[in-house]
């Protein structure tokens, strides 16, 4: 946590000692977060520009740009196209993650426990209670699971990783769709709330015999116990680039109205099942272009420079294609 704060801070120093240009200013989704104070550091010290982002969840992100108030807003629920274009917006997919459950079970490493996504539902929809209940451990068969009661963690803010995970349990369990179905907030059925995906990595790393579920670079950079899935093609997969990737694979970006695509639940046998995009929003006439241009050169050179980086936490970067749809989309819609 304390690696999230000192960048953080950068960010923020970056973005008043900035003397020449506009200052970028942009509020929402904590699951890019790592991604976006790398860059911004790293922009930082080869122009001189800094940039200031709030890492609040992706409810907030909407609420912000739609006020007004920041650049660019940043959400993991893309917006519709009716929506867009009811508030003069801009969206486009700026980098790709997943999203992955976390445990903190005693004698437990990284990636040995199993999960499908019923079992997950189950556990949020609070009908399986105990670590050791009959469908954990027949996934499970070679741990020692506890019979101590699970302490559930979900998000207490309005986010786009709540968004992602509920949109996959909507997908594998009719339960789920029925009783709370899919959103940035939901009606949970049980659990403990925790503020972005740095409240429930820190909640998750302290309490013993949790589950909860946060964007992949937090689970590696707080040395969080996270699980295998089972997809939809009914294999059992970990967690890596090349499972983000397989599932990425399927986003059909040139056809997608306003970038529009969910990439959960996706096909493939080495597809991992939550994996997510987040997203831009811009204004199209904004009340201050020169931020505006500052922002879009910022966000033009992550696409050319930040690629490895992204790769680094763990990210998967835009393909080069869909990274010239989006300087199109720049060109024609948003006004200098």
């Amino acid at each position: 946590m304390n690696f999230l704060k000192t960048i953080v801070a950068v960010g923020l120093v970056a973005a008043s000692t900035s003397a020449f240009a506009a200052d970028i200013t942009g509020a929402g989704a904590t699951f890019p977060f790592p991604i976006y104070s790398k860059w911004a550091d790293a922009y930082k010290k080869e122009t001189g520009n800094g940039l200031n982002y709030q890492s609040i969840g992706s409810g907030g992100g909407i609420k912000q740009i739609q006020a007004k108030t920041v650049t660019f807003g940043a959400t993991d629920m893309p917006l519709k196209v009716e929506q867009l274009d009811k508030d003069g917006l801009v969206q486009w997919p700026m980098v790709m993650g997943a999203i992955v459950p976390v445990v903190n079970l005693e004698g437990v490493k990284p990636g040995e426990m199993v999960f499908d996504g019923e079992t997950l539902a189950n556990i949020y929809l609070g009908k399986i209670t105990k670590w050791n209940d009959p469908a954990i451990a027949k996934l499970n068969p070679k741990l020692k699971l506890p019979s101590d009661a699970i302490t559930v963690v979900r998000r207490s803010d309005g986010s786009g990783t709540t968004f992602n995970f509920t949109d996959y349990l909507s997908k594998v369990s009719a339960d789920w769709k029925t009783k709370v179905g899919s959103g940035t907030a939901v009606e949970w059925p049980t659990g403990v709330g925790a503020k972005g995906n740095e409240g429930v990595s820190g909640n998750i790393g302290q309490t013993k015999n949790s589950i909860g579920y946060v964007e992949y670079a937090y689970a590696k950079q707080n040395k969080l116990t996270y699980t295998a899935m089972v997809n939809k093609a009914g294999k059992t997969v970990q967690p890596t680039v090349e499972a983000f990737q397989a599932a990425a694979s399927n986003a059909d970006w040139a056809k997608a109205p306003g970038y529009y695509v969910i990439l959960t639940d996706q096909p493939g046998e080495k597809s991992w099942p939550v994996t997510a995009s987040t997203f831009i929003l811009m204004h199209k006439d904004a009340t201050d272009k020169a931020a505006s241009q500052e922002a879009i050169k910022f966000f033009k050179w992550s696409f050319e420079k930040g690629g490895k980086m992204a790769e680094e936490l763990d990210y998967i970067p835009m393909p080069e294609s869909v990274v010239k749809l989006i300087e199109k989309t720049w060109s024609a819609d948003i006004k200098s």
